[in-house]
């Protein structure tokens, strides 16, 4: 017996040790020392009852190897699947104009200015909270870094470079496809293109803004026209995430818009050659609500923090759409409320959060729809003044880790068992910390301006 204990020691280091260092590739201080004295607590306690002296240790060592079978059962039998939220209900269309960024876009003293203060007085006050400070990406803001900021300024720019391709002519000629084919390929191809992952959903109307609230068609009504969208997530990097709320999270989510834009015009006009109409939906050129559009095409759900959950890295994604009236086979609409039952106990980003944006409480059913509803004006407000778009809400999200083994195998287990789940949460809060500091910043990108 004391032989066994000794194997399962040294397992238990093994396996603290692998912990250390795939947190030490991912740059993850704080887990590398932490996994490493875990895994020595472990050795240490195993090696101590295997050889442990005293009299009649045989059933304390029997008790402790039964009490760590009958847990691991315990933590991955699966459990019944979390009762599905409401989506009932008739679901008005968003008027794009009440988007923080459409707001942020007014200038005072213009009609448009007049008529949207007109039409929503209560948002005056919070509006004016933001405009008193420095702005995204400001030399005045409380992160301002000169390099950090003008790289994501250039991606920006780029993004709006892509704007005169989002539309355009179809080929007067219309190719015959079958729907099947046609949606494996789209997929396929935005995969290798740089999409991590690819749905189709049948367009509804609440998939639409209903008035246009950016750009030369502010105001205009939006058409529910085209039949199918085609949502797809790009990657943004774990360790730049990390750093936030610091420049280089600013550069990493500005370089995946314009990743997910250049995918998407591409894919648009790939479309248009084959005699179809298709439209790039692009950061700042949306007339559609992307994070909708990718949940009911199978990609995720929406989380506490108001973004989409995908089961493979949560919210550390970016999101395109590219809508068209080419026949496609929609992907099946399902709710994974491992997903939402996981938002619900974990709160991480809500306790993070320094504008208090995420709600701690419980899911409310707003317009027929069961959810969490963050406050957009005081997380816009945060980013006002610190002069980047945040992403702590981001980088602390269990699912978030690296697409790596060890951390797939944690989410095969959320997605089995609710008493997984919540093992699951302390061992994260163990080893990576509720409110972590940020990550150090890449060697090669300078820190802030003091």
């Amino acid at each position: 017996m004391p032989y066994f204990f000794t194997v399962l020691a040294l397992l238990a280091l093994l396996l603290g040790g692998t912990l250390s260092w795939v947190s030490r590739q991912e740059r993850e201080v704080v887990a590398t020392r932490r996994s490493l004295l875990l895994g020595g607590g472990l050795f240490l306690g195993l090696m101590g009852v295997g050889w442990a002296p005293w009299s009649g240790i045989i059933f304390l060592q029997i008790a402790v190897l039964a009490a760590a079978l009958a847990g691991t059962v315990y933590l991955f039998w699966p459990t019944p699947a979390p009762e599905e939220l409401s989506r009932s209900g008739a679901v008005p269309r968003v008027d794009e104009r009440t988007v923080m960024f459409s707001r942020a876009e007014l200038e005072p003293g213009t009609a448009r200015w007049e008529d949207y203060y007109a039409q929503y007085p209560e948002h005056r006050e919070l509006d004016d909270r933001f405009r008193r400070l420095p702005g995204l990406m400001s030399p005045r803001s409380g992160k301002y870094a000169p390099l950090s900021f003008a790289a994501a300024a250039a991606s920006f720019k780029t993004v709006d470079c892509l704007v005169g391709l989002i539309n355009g002519e179809s080929a007067r000629e219309t190719v015959p496809l079958d729907p099947g084919e046609a949606t494996l390929f789209l997929k396929q191809w935005a995969r290798k293109l740089g999409a991590l992952e690819a749905g189709v959903t049948a367009m509804r109307p609440e998939h639409f803004y209903a008035v246009k609230g950016r750009g030369e068609n502010y105001g205009q009504l939006v058409r529910v026209d085209h039949a199918f969208g085609l949502a797809f997530t790009v990657e943004m990097d774990h360790h730049h995430l990390g750093t936030a709320p610091e420049g280089p999270t600013l550069m990493e989510s500005a370089q995946q818009y314009l990743n997910a834009g250049a995918i998407a015009v591409q894919l648009a006009e790939f479309i248009r050659q084959l005699g179809y109409q298709a439209e790039a939906h692009i950061d700042g050129n949306y007339r559609v609500v992307c994070p909708l559009v990718a949940r009911d095409a199978g990609l995720g759900e929406m989380g506490r923090m108001g973004l989409l959950m995908t089961p493979r890295l949560g919210p550390r994604v970016r999101l395109g759409v590219v809508t068209t009236d080419l026949p496609l086979l929609a992907d099946p609409i399902f709710s994974d409320t491992t997903v939402l039952d996981f938002c619900a106990l974990c709160r991480k980003c809500a306790d993070i959060c320094p504008a208090r944006a995420i709600p701690q409480g419980t899911p409310e059913t707003v317009d027929g729809v069961t959810r969490w509803q963050i406050d957009q004006a005081a997380c816009f407000t945060y980013w006002c003044a610190v002069g980047t778009d945040c992403g702590q809400c981001m980088k602390v999200c269990p699912y978030a880790h690296p697409d790596s083994w060890i951390h797939n195998v944690v989410r095969k287990g959320l997605a089995r068992s609710g008493r997984f789940r919540r093992f699951a949460l302390a061992m994260d809060d163990l080893l990576y910390g509720r409110q972590p500091d940020p990550s150090p910043l890449p060697h090669w990108i300078p820190g802030r301006v003091k």
